[in-house]
């Protein structure tokens, strides 16, 4: 059963997961912009203040999710509710052959595996951030999980793998009949246009280890 301090625990790690506070996420899902603040989830009467099922529609609306996404953000560190073993490989391999079939799906050997909440997608995977040219929004050590089966939408955070190989992840700016218009996670590291026919594959970010 799920109790008022799951659904809260999953509207904060959805909005972080976004790159979004929970401030953000509401104005994004056209909500006030206060109607997930922390003060706002226990009424002046000490009595708990749950979500409606239409604010978490107008979410999941928001930000291209599905409910098994938004269901896999409740548990605490001590769920053991269902979960799925997820390969995970370094980032800076991920551009190497063999660990990626032409639809993005992890193949091959190579991989580890991590241990997470149940998402529905089987061809999700992670990668382990490595370096600096990520900061400030992904560190060093940092592991964030990829789901190809993920509805996207502008202003989400992707991974993008071109025809030559190369792996990325970035913010989708702008998506074309024609191009993708990518905004870089670093600020020092320029917006980057890229031809739709040299795309591989695209792919959601759908949360990040911070």
């Amino acid at each position: 059963m799920l109790s008022h301090a799951d659904i809260w625990r999953a509207i904060d790690r959805l909005a972080q997961a976004h790159g979004l506070s929970p401030s953000g996420l509401a104005r994004q899902s056209g909500l006030d912009p206060t109607t997930f603040n922390k003060s706002k989830r226990v009424t002046r009467e000490g009595k708990l203040r749950w979500l409606s099922t239409e604010s978490v529609a107008k979410v999941l609306a928001s930000t291209g999710s599905r409910l098994g996404e938004f269901v896999s953000y409740v548990g605490d560190a001590e769920s053991t509710g269902p979960t799925q073993r997820i390969p995970v490989i370094g980032y800076a391999h991920a551009g190497v052959e063999g660990f990626f079939d032409y639809a993005g799906y992890p193949v091959g050997n190579g991989w580890d595996e991590i241990s997470f909440p149940e998402i529905g997608d089987p061809n999700a995977f992670a990668l382990e951030i490595s370096g600096n040219s990520m900061e400030p929004l992904y560190r060093d050590g940092d592991t964030i999980v990829v789901s190809p089966a993920a509805g996207i939408r502008k202003g989400d955070r992707v991974v993008v793998k071109t025809s030559q190989g190369e792996v990325m992840a970035k913010q989708l700016q702008r998506r074309t009949a024609h191009k993708v218009e990518l905004q870089s996670l670093n600020p020092d590291h320029a917006i980057r246009d890229i031809d739709l026919e040299d795309v591989a594959w695209i792919a959601r970010v759908i949360w990040a280890s911070q």
